[in-house]
């Protein structure tokens, strides 16, 4: 449960989390460094507003927006759907990308409600000039427990660096999320039927919130 805890939690709350000492060394920062410090900083301001806590649909949105230059969401669900997106209609991929989004956006806006005193340190990667692709190695620190490893698979895409996959103690988000809704296509019986129950505990989530 621990594993699965922090892959839930750390797409936003530490690739695109609490940072605050790093923002005065960001010039010793590598470009993909850089886009995780980016967004950490302007996301760490607004969720010091204790009334802007208060109205989570616009915190959801709030996190929606400053994450999306930093992560690429329409690699990620191709990559957790795996095979079943390549079967997938294009309604059907759309519909997915659209639903999983809201689900980590509101799973990490929840997150970033309730934690407050994250950081994270910075480890050595190996990055070749011209490289298009890296891991960014990293270590989550927080009061009283052990640092939790955590690297970002990253690429270069139009100039600009985003994150498609985090692994949390060797454990890949992807993968995780992959074997989850596959599970759920060989119980519900086909991919539409797994989009519209999350479709359904999205709206019900947002709503009772």
């Amino acid at each position: 449960m621990r594993i699965k805890h922090y892959t839930l939690f750390t797409l936003f709350v530490v690739c695109l989390g609490l940072m605050p000492f790093m923002r005065a060394f960001a010039s010793e920062l590598s470009p993909p460094q850089q886009a995780i410090s980016e967004a950490s900083d302007k996301l760490q301001q607004k969720m010091q507003d204790k009334n802007f806590l208060k109205d989570f649909n616009k915190v959801t949105q709030f996190v929606d927006q400053s994450i999306n230059p930093h992560v690429d969401f329409d690699k990620i669900s191709s990559l957790v759907l795996g095979k079943l997106w390549k079967s997938a209609s294009p309604d059907e991929q759309h519909r997915f990308k659209k639903e999983f989004q809201t689900l980590l956006v509101r799973t990490y806006s929840r997150a970033f409600s309730e934690f407050k005193e994250w950081s994270i340190r910075f480890l050595p990667s190996e990055m070749e000039d011209g490289a298009t692709k890296v891991v960014v190695k990293t270590e989550v620190l927080q009061p009283g427990i052990q640092p939790i490893a955590v690297n970002y698979r990253m690429y270069l895409a139009n100039g600009e660096w985003k994150a498609y996959d985090i692994m949390i103690e060797g454990v890949s988000l992807v993968t995780n999320y992959r074997t989850t809704f596959s599970d759920e296509v060989q119980t519900k019986g086909s991919l539409d039927a797994v989009i519209d129950g999350l479709a359904k505990r999205n709206a019900e989530a947002l709503k009772n919130s």
